[in-house]
């Protein structure tokens, strides 16, 4: 018979005991403090519960040798400070209320995990008291209450971040990255909490720094966005705010023209809390998926305020992550709010586009003739303009490369004869349209018009793209989307989860144009497809909806293929470049822009127009 005595079975069995108090700290802190930054969050957070006006972080090595925090938060006594390094010790939960949180911290977690892994020290003076206590952690092993010398609120010393954990340092990134990370943090907090000022440095400088805005909303957030995204953002963002059902979403979303090609200028914030959330992002890609191409993103910071029975905060011990009891009503705020704005924002193109236009000049001293004593050589009445009214840019094009030599000869453009005595007709003044009034058409694609103030060069093939494009989806609105019968209705294995998911949502797919019906277990039988879609992978458009539904409740692909026929047929029928245009059909052409939303960016998120202010076009030639 085999041997079943507990002696003879291997040595990784073991046998159940109880781990170490040390072992279980230290086991926590890996779920809690991954990193430097992760630090910096719990404690900052701390701070700004604790009402802190005032908050500055010093890191030195990107936070591994040091993490030094002070704010001016109502501070700890010294029995407060002896239980605050405990294991869930905290005065944020209310009778153990895990459901109505108000605040950013509540586990109790924080002090005790980096007590566990580093020499922590805490030191806190509580408003209106005397003195000032400190106590010492070092590696889990916690010392006694001392008195301390402060003058006000709570400082907290993070040194040799994980040396009781030394595997833990081997998988830290370089300081840089690990400086970088706690800034980005500092930063998603300072959107957040306008009303907190913020400072981080290394110990040399103050990368970053937030002054106190005082308010919440209005023009004072915009103000703290733009001093942490740049005043870009603040110049071409559209204000966002609409209320459904209870829950509210604030904020400033940026236009198309202006983004990024990376997701990471996205800052999203449940209740105050920074979160990144697939959810979340989903609706915003939902929202910006008829004015962006897809390796292109928006630049947006949306705060969602919603009832605290609402959201389940207590997700992951990080807590970035959150669960809404009715995720479809949060997406659907999300992208009405972030599409009607981006509606009424009608033909506005971002600034940056006339910016990167006169991007492309570069000061005329750059160029080989830029030099006094290399100048062409001018007569000599010409000489002292030249001088006084020299050009400080210049067209930063390949043409540019070539100098003019003292022998070569002055050239005069020809002008035609004007006989003597004629009357100069003046230009007619331009009406004031917001796109001008068309002068001109420019190698069969560009329309030059006229503004008030200015010019704007217009792109005709994508800007008819864009108004096509509008008109299809005003059509499918009206009338529906137009089904295919298939001749053999195809048959699609799942498996049962995501085969339910797809059943329960069929009325909505066949809105879209796709009708489904159960085929037994685990199998979808489908009957109809869009017939804009043409030939098509069923099967493969059937197993994406399936995967999209499970992880973010929302039938995105079909949405984005119909998206991507709509702009496909608009481009194919729009205005070609290269095509002559009467002046009363560029005119047209500009006033259906002005009535149209969206029609700033064609349907692949590029600029449908450039304008150039009169004081930027003055500039070029030196008049300013």
């Amino acid at each position: 018979m085999p041997d079943t005595s507990r002696t003879s079975l291997p040595e990784k069995a073991g046998i159940i005991r109880l781990l170490s108090e040390r072992t279980i700290n230290r086991i926590a802190a890996g779920e809690v403090i991954e990193r430097p930054a992760s630090a910096v969050k719990e404690l900052v957070e701390n701070s700004i519960d604790a009402g802190a006006t005032r908050v500055d972080v010093v890191l030195h090595e990107g936070g591994r040798s040091l993490i030094d925090i002070s704010d001016n938060g109502i501070g700890m006594d010294a029995g407060e400070l002896a239980l605050a390094v405990e294991r869930h010790a905290t005065s944020k939960l209310k009778d153990d209320d895990l459901v109505h949180i108000m605040s950013l911290g509540f586990r109790g977690e924080a002090l005790a995990s980096i007590g566990a892994v580093a020499r922590l020290t805490l030191s806190s003076r509580a408003q209106g008291a005397a003195e000032a206590w400190k106590v010492l952690v070092e590696g889990g092993r916690k010392g006694q209450v001392s008195p301390a010398a402060l003058s006000a609120g709570t400082r907290i010393e993070v040194r040799d971040l994980f040396f009781a954990t030394p595997a833990r340092l081997k998988f830290l990134k370089t300081d840089r990255s690990e400086f970088q990370a706690a800034v980005d943090i500092i930063k998603r907090l300072a959107m957040a909490h306008p009303e907190v000022a913020f400072s981080l440095s290394d110990g040399d400088r103050v990368a970053f720094r937030a002054p106190s805005i005082g308010a919440l909303a209005g023009d004072a957030r915009l103000e703290r966005l733009g001093a942490i995204l740049g005043r870009e953002f603040q110049e071409n963002a559209i204000e966002i705010d609409a209320e459904r059902e209870g829950l509210r979403l604030t904020g400033y979303a940026g236009l198309p023209t202006y983004s990024r090609g990376q997701a990471t200028h996205q800052y999203l914030f449940v209740n105050g809390r920074p979160v990144k959330d697939k959810l979340l992002t989903g609706a915003v890609r939902g929202a910006y998926q008829d004015y962006l191409a897809r390796d292109r993103h928006p630049v947006l910071a949306l705060f969602l305020d919603v009832p605290t029975e609402f959201v389940d905060v207590n997700v992951h011990p990080a807590k970035a992550e959150v669960r809404f009891r009715d995720a479809g009503l949060v997406r659907g705020l999300i992208v009405s709010a972030l599409r009607h704005a981006l509606a009424d924002a009608g033909h506005r193109a971002s600034t940056t586009v006339a910016g990167q236009a006169l991007g492309s000049l570069r000061p005329v001293d750059a160029l080989p003739w830029g030099r006094a004593a290399e100048r062409p050589s001018l007569p000599s009445g010409f000489a002292a303009a030249f001088d006084a009214q020299a050009p400080r840019f210049a067209l930063n094009e390949p043409a540019a490369q070539f100098s003019f030599k003292a022998s070569d000869p002055v050239m005069r453009p020809s002008a035609p004869e004007v006989p003597a005595g004629a009357p100069m007709q003046a230009e007619a003044p331009a009406p004031d349209y917001p796109l001008g009034v068309a002068r001109g058409q420019v190698h069969g694609t560009y329309i030059v018009a006229q503004t008030a103030d200015g010019i704007v060069i217009v792109d005709q093939h994508a800007a008819h793209e864009r108004l096509v494009y509008e008109r299809m989806k005003e059509a499918m609105a009206a009338t529906g989307v137009a089904r295919q019968a298939l001749l053999l209705p195809e048959v699609v294995e799942l498996e049962e989860g995501p085969a339910a998911r797809l059943v329960a949502r069929a009325a909505e797919l066949e809105e879209m144009g796709l009708v489904i019906e159960p085929f037994g277990e685990g199998a979808i039988v489908v009957r109809e497809v869009p017939a804009m879609l043409g030939k098509m992978d069923v099967k493969g458009l059937i197993r994406d909806l399936a995967d999209e539904l499970t992880e973010m409740d929302e039938a995105l692909s079909l949405k984005e293929k119909l998206g991507e026929v709509c702009g496909t047929m608009a481009c194919h029928g729009s205005v070609r470049a290269g095509r002559r245009l009467s002046v009363e059909e560029m005119n047209a052409l500009l006033r259906q822009m002005e009535a149209t939303p969206h029609s700033g960016q064609c349907n692949h998120g590029r600029p449908t127009y450039v304008e150039l202010k009169l004081s930027d076009i003055e500039k070029l030639f030196g008049r300013r």
